[in-house]
């Protein structure tokens, strides 16, 4: 059976086709349904169940993401053609979710709770996200702050004492620079004589 959202009046069923594709048998088949543009949507336009082929294996219920398929308590499935009796169509299988709740009332009780909790959990995801977008508009939109006198030469007098120290440390680097490049010379001046002074012994 495919449970109909008295509350929402919709299907819970998506025609994501999950149900059809694990199927065993393969009994499930769906049409999904589509727009006055044509393009889909996330709703059955058919759907069919062959009850001769049908196993009652369940897969279906487990598998479904949005509990929108069930299994019947209704049994007395004996006929004399197996088509068209046998093969049941969306309005045979649809039932409001009230019938749902009465026959399996534990499950449904347990699904309610989990569905209950994630749509508190998306409601406040929801609340803190539109919170936070308040408080950034009402920052962007309050006046900017003004400093005192006092304040902006304190802030001056910073940023000079910092420029000064940057000078300073960029005046020392280039001194030991210029020490490192000195010694460098002076190596390479002595390692030119001893050079020479071993081609002159080997002459």
């Amino acid at each position: 059976m495919l449970i109909w959202d008295t509350q929402k009046n919709e299907d819970l069923c998506t025609a994501c086709g999950i149900c059809a594709k694990v199927c065993p048998p393969q009994c499930i088949w769906i049409v999904r349904d589509a727009d006055e543009n044509g393009r889909p949507v996330a709703r059955p336009a058919e759907f069919y169940i062959d009850a001769a082929v049908c196993m009652s294996c369940s897969f279906c219920t487990e598998f479904c993401p949005f509990d929108a398929i069930k299994m019947n308590h209704d049994y007395e499935l004996a006929v004399y053609d197996r088509y068209p009796q046998l093969v049941y169509d969306k309005e045979e299988l649809t039932v409001p979710v009230e019938y749902y709740a009465a026959l399996w009332p534990s499950q449904y009780a347990a699904e309610e709770e989990v569905r209950q909790r994630k749509e508190a959990e998306a409601r406040a995801k929801e609340e803190a996200k539109a919170k936070a977008a308040a408080e950034k508009a009402k920052a962007a939109d309050a006046p900017a702050q003004k400093r005192s006198p006092e304040e902006l030469q304190a802030l001056k007098e910073q940023a000079a004492a910092k420029a000064k120290a940057a000078r300073s440390g960029g005046a020392a680097g280039g001194e030991d620079a210029e020490a490192k490049k000195a010694r460098l010379e002076e190596l390479k001046r002595k390692a030119q004589e001893r050079a020479k002074q071993r081609k002159e012994q080997g002459e």
